[in-house]
């Protein structure tokens, strides 16, 4: 996401990650809801500890050179450092890849930025001691971008007890998540400091007057500058359709002639491009969360304000109708505005001293609207903070930007910036931006502002841009594309889209609430697996009820 990116995709007490290629709040719940609703609470029951997804495990070894077979070893200790222990009857095994840095045209780029270089991609496969009949291997990708598929691989071995996936899954194929290049263990990218992190969170989430404005432009250049720094000329070169190959070369090293894959999100966008690139090596795609990849970035910042003011009027009216459960009912919108216009002036201090301001109250709001389960959380954290106790809004809004108790942040919004701003092309002026801040607060008053202003993070990115191409995937097989009618990262509208744009895409729709679909009913789940397992396509317009 870049700041203000909504992640897209995909859970700290969940798991998950944000949402698509546009720097838009990260599409995920870096608590990750993003995922399957892997929750905290199950874990806690099964007497494990489940953190938010970053990078704490480095999967050891050398990378196997470029079109080699990696060598696989044992690595219990990844789930044990994530989880507390690993899933019953499964086994962790890691390697790591060495891929070009720049493919070029598919080989190697010979010349220019990267040339001859590599970045070394880290990989984990799960695999049922209960393995029969193996189809072939599951690659994941739990979207942001920024996620990482390592962490998310081990939680969906969990299995369906603990919002993983189905046994019926996890018994047919191996678990394969793969940290994309510049993500967690994957050659990370690391360029934003933890006081510029902070700063970006905290900052007021509509800067209305020109010198907030102004000092916003100010952070978002610091950011740009230290990045260009760092990875100068070499930044485009994590971008989308860079990912998209590395990923055959994932599909090689796990030794099948054709991919299936789980994308989620961002990973969406992800699996949509590789379908482009490569489309007689599917076998079967399935996309949940779906990005529509010929959407620009203020058209996408504009579909992200919309979807997640819809998810809000929705967590309101739950509110009004479950009083109960809800402190601040009958009117939780009015709540919630309040607590951020006191957070601007005066905002409540927490342990340390630390400030929750009106950007941590306003990522507490979004943080919780990945997931239907989140809203009663938001309500609880909106009543305490007005009883003077911010405890619970840190929780949220950390676990979504990824920070941890002791103030450093992993790397998921820095491979989220560098990511999205090489994919994106549009750069709109900064008096276009301060135009449709003043439009969308008319129209999406709780959410437009922040996404219209977080454009200015990749305006302000240097380096150049290789976007990702948008068209169909000829000759590739049926690709299901699961769409979630309430969802707020990722909103609904763009499902038939990417359908379309493949046009091989089969829409497969859940109308429930909340970011991503799969595996959270039978219905979905059945559609799912069918596919997965059979290759049995959803029926045309198949839409599955909430429950």
């Amino acid at each position: 996401m870049a700041r203000r990116s909504l992640a897209v995709d995909s859970t700290p007490e969940e798991h998950v990650i944000r949402t698509a290629h546009q720097p838009r709040l990260a599409t995920s719940r870096r608590v990750r809801r993003t995922l399957a609703a892997f929750t905290v609470a199950a874990l806690l029951t099964a007497g494990c500890t489940l953190p938010a997804f970053a990078p704490r495990t480095e999967v050891e070894g050398a990378a196997a050179p470029t079109g080699s077979a990696p060598t696989w070893r044992p690595c219990p200790e990844v789930p044990d450092d994530l989880v507390g222990r690993g899933a019953p009857g499964m086994r962790y095994e890691c390697a790591r890849i060495a891929v070009p840095r720049d493919w070029g045209t598919g080989g190697g780029a010979s010349t220019g930025p990267g040339a001859g270089e590599t970045f070394e991609i880290a990989l984990l496969r799960a695999r049922s001691t209960k393995q029969r009949d193996r189809v072939g291997s599951l690659v994941i990708n739990p979207g942001g971008p920024g996620g990482s598929g390592v962490d998310t691989a081990v939680y969906l071995s969990f299995g369906p007890q603990f919002g993983g996936l189905p046994t019926s899954i996890t018994e047919r194929f191996d678990i394969v998540g793969f940290d994309p290049r510049g993500v967690s263990r994957s050659s990370p990218v690391k360029c934003i400091s933890d006081a510029d992190l902070d700063a970006s969170f905290g900052f007021d989430p509509d800067p209305a007057g020109q010198s907030e404005f102004d000092g916003f432009v100010g952070l978002s250049q610091r950011i740009g500058r230290g990045c260009g720094d760092r990875y100068g000329d070499q930044l485009p070169l994590y971008g989308t359709e860079q990912a998209a190959r590395d990923m055959d070369a994932v599909r090689a090293a796990v030794g099948d002639d054709k991919l299936t894959y789980l994308g989620y999100s961002y990973g969406t966008l992800l699996g949509a491009t590789y379908a482009q690139l490569y489309p007689q090596r599917v076998r079967a795609l399935v996309l949940d969360g779906a990005v529509d990849p010929q959407q620009r970035l203020v058209e996408g910042s504009e579909s992200q304000a919309r979807g997640f003011e819809r998810a809000f009027t929705n967590f309101t009216r739950w509110c009004a109708a479950n009083a109960g459960r809800c402190p601040i009912a009958p009117d939780a919108r009015a709540a919630v505005t309040s607590a951020i216009d006191k957070a601007k002036v005066s905002p409540v201090r927490g342990a340390g001293g630390r400030e929750a301001t009106a950007g941590w109250v306003f990522y507490a709001v979004i943080s919780s609207l990945y997931t239907e389960s989140g809203w009663q959380e938001l309500a609880q954290a909106i009543d305490r903070l007005a009883k003077g106790d911010p405890k619970d809004v840190f929780r949220l809004a950390d676990a979504y930007a990824g920070r941890g108790d002791d103030g450093h942040y992993s790397n998921l919004f820095d491979a989220n910036l560098a990511i999205n701003c090489a994919d994106e092309t549009e750069k709109p002026s900064r008096e276009q931006i301060r135009q449709l801040q003043a439009d969308w607060r008319g129209k999406y008053p709780l959410f437009g502002p922040a996404l219209a202003v977080g454009m200015l993070s990749c305006v302000e990115w240097p380096g150049g841009r290789d976007p990702y191409p948008t068209g169909k995937a000829n000759g590739a097989p049926p690709i299901v594309v699961v769409g979630t009618t309430g969802d707020p990262a990722t909103p609904y509208e763009q499902t038939p889209r990417l359908a379309s744009m493949l046009g091989v895409g089969r829409v497969l729709t859940w109308e429930g609430e909340g970011h991503t679909a799969y595996p959270q009913t039978s219905c979905i789940t059945d559609a799912v697996d069918a596919y997965l397992l059979d290759l049995t396509v959803p029926r045309e317009g198949l839409r599955c009820p909430a429950r």
